[in-house]
């Protein structure tokens, strides 16, 4: 009830397109949707089915869970690749900076004999 109330509340926050965009476009062919459709608006008659479908509503929650782990995810792996790159980066510059200060302490003209 409680998760429901706040999904509720975070409806009326939700940019536009989040609104507009659903979060999963669905893979299945016509016929499968009106399949699934047809299905879905008949009332179950086992009782697993009439427990599921209590929770109906979580589905949106769901999929906005399962979103936002997956941008976690992608987020954690993009911060992952801009370390290493990072740190490739820090040791090309090392690298040329102990370069400069060689070439510095070698004497540009040699010395008179």
């Amino acid at each position: 009830q409680r998760i429901l109330r706040l999904a509720e509340m975070c409806r009326r926050l939700e940019t536009e397109e989040e609104k507009v965009l659903p979060f999963y476009p669905s893979s299945l062919a016509e016929g499968e949707q009106q399949d699934v459709r047809r299905i879905l608006a008949a009332s179950p008659s086992e009782p697993l089915a009439r427990a599921v479908q209590d929770y109906v509503g979580l589905e949106r929650f769901w999929q906005r869970f399962n979103k936002a782990k997956l941008e976690e995810k992608a987020l954690e792996r993009a911060r992952a690749e801009l370390a290493n790159r990072n740190q490739h980066l820090q040791e090309l510059l090392q690298k040329y900076l102990a370069g400069a200060a060689l070439n510095q302490k070698v004497p540009r003209d040699p010395p008179p004999l």
